[in-house]
Order: structure tokens, then C-alpha cells, then sequence
């Protein structure tokens, strides 16, 4: 690629939507919502496995050019030398192949305490009361236990992302890991992109946390999965505290979870902000 490449990953309702948004006042950089490379990459890696008959003509050579045509077409019409960021939640299981491609990339991760992660989801959900969510498939019935075992399950939005995370953090490819805690970005916004600037070796560029531009493309796609304000974010960044709308015991279950909190176990490799 002509564009340097970096990721944008972690958790849900994490604050990756709103750093995407800070990121895009550098007009240098290219950062969004999650975006369809990753399930297009899936499927180019599905079809030039061996469960395509043709798999036979296709060599490690050309499965990398293929991957990495995925991006150059996906992102053909940016500038070039522009620094894109392309979040999902799902590039973290994919960092052998990410680094072997990028040699250069980074991955920044958003954490939050997985019992707030919850508790934002729930509230999201209550707040359109007469919305079918698709992060529900659509089930009009369930309760806040049965939609948290959701959630939280190995295939769940959380708990496909915790585990992902988990994966990457220890994984042989841990070095490329700036995580960045909910409660950092939103209470000191510009000691986290300074941070995020060093890891990505870049200059500094100076940020507005308290004027957010809206990207109006989130609106429509939020509509379309039944959960308005899933991707909204506020018109400047400020830390709020609130009470939890989840039962004791739901909160409790997952309050200790925040893996990332413990310094003596989280590898030497991964950064945290």
C-alpha cells in the first residue's frame, strides 16, 4: 500500500467511535466506524483456502497479494501517504497475517471495564424501547439475564471481542498493542493521542476534544440494525459518572474481568494508556 496502515480494535461501546472521530481532525489521517475490510478479508482467506476447489492455482504468494488488494481497492480513492485506520473488533484474531502484511502496522485497542461495557448496551437498548435491536437478532422478548448471556457468550458482541483481545494480548504478536482504557481517553483526550502518536511514530498533530465533527454515515447504519445511537457520540469529550441500570449480581459477575488492570500479569509487550 502506498497509505500507511493501522487498526483500531478491542471492545465494544469502548470508545472507539469517539476516537476515530479525534483522529479525523488530523486531515492527514483516515479513521471511521467499523468497516467491511475485515469481513471482506474473511472471505478472501475462505476463498483462497483449500475449501475452494481452485485453491490449487493459488500459492501463499498470491493469497498475499490478494489480501492486500482487499485494502488498496477498499481505500483506492484516499490520498496517498494518507494514514488510514481501519477498526474492527475482529482484527485482533488476524495479527500473524497483519504483520506479515503490514511489517509496520499497529493496533490500537479500547478497553473498558467489561461490567460498564454491559451496562452501555443495556441502557442503548431500554433508550429505544420500541426498536427491535439486530444485536439482538431482533427478539422482541428476553430479559437483561438472557440478553448479558448473549452478549457474553464465546460468539456474543462481548464476548467475541474479549476473547479476541485476550488472544492478541498474549499472543506472539503482543508488541503491537497500545491499549487504550475508556476512562483515559475521556478524561485526558490529548495525553492519549500523544500517546497514540508515539506508538504510531507520528508528529503531533493538535486536537480539539471539545468540538467533535458528527459523521453522518453512523446514523443510517444504526437505524439499519435497529439500535439508534449505537455510534453517536458526544459534540466534545467529557468524562461522566452514573449509576449502573444492571442488577447487582449481573455487574458484580463481570467487574473483576478488566484482565488488562492487572499489571503483573498483562506482558511486557503491550502498552497501556
Amino acid at each position: 500500500m502506498k497509505n500507511r496502515l493501522h487498526f483500531i480494535s478491542g471492545l465494544p461501546r469502548s470508545g472507539s467511535t469517539l476516537l476515530a472521530a479525534l483522529l479525523r481532525q488530523n486531515p492527514r489521517f483516515v479513521a471511521g466506524m467499523s468497516s467491511p475490510v475485515y469481513a471482506l478479508f474473511r472471505s478472501m482467506l475462505g476463498e483462497t483456502s483449500a475449501r475452494n476447489e481452485g485453491s490449487v492455482f493459488i500459492d501463499n504468494d498470491m493469497r498475499k497479494r490478494l489480501l492486500t488488494g482487499v485494502f488498496d481497492a477498499f481505500y483506492a480513492e484516499v490520498a496517498p501517504e494518507t494514514v488510514l485506520f481501519d477498526t474492527n473488533r475482529g482484527w485482533t484474531t488476524k495479527l500473524p497475517a497483519l504483520v506479515e502484511l503490514f511489517p509496520d502496522a499497529k493496533v490500537i485497542c479500547c478497553v473498558r471495564n467489561p461490567s460498564w461495557v454491559l451496562d452501555s448496551v443495556e441502557r442503548l437498548v431500554r433508550r429505544n424501547a420500541y426498536e427491535l435491536s439486530g444485536i439482538f437478532s431482533f427478539d422482541s422478548g428476553g430479559t437483561v439475564y438472557s440478553r448479558i448471556d448473549g452478549l457474553s457468550s464465546a460468539g456474543g458482541m462481548f464476548g467475541f471481542a474479549y476473547n479476541a483481545l485476550r488472544e492478541a494480548v498474549y499472543g506472539e504478536q503482543s508488541d503491537r498493542l497500545l491499549l487504550v482504557r475508556y476512562e483515559t481517553l475521556t478524561t485526558n483526550p490529548l495525553g492519549t493521542l500523544a500517546a497514540i502518536y508515539g506508538f504510531i511514530g507520528e508528529e503531533l498533530h493538535p486536537h480539539d476534544p471539545k468540538h467533535i465533527e458528527p459523521c453522518y454515515d453512523m446514523i443510517e447504519f444504526d437505524a439499519r440494525l435497529g439500535t439508534p445511537g449505537l455510534h453517536d457520540v458526544g459534540r466534545s469529550v467529557e468524562a461522566r459518572e452514573r449509576a449502573t441500570i444492571l442488577p447487582p449480581d449481573l455487574f458484580l459477575r463481570f467487574q473483576k474481568d478488566a484482565f488488562w488492570e492487572d499489571l503483573k500479569q498483562l506482558p511486557s509487550t503491550v502498552k497501556l494508556v
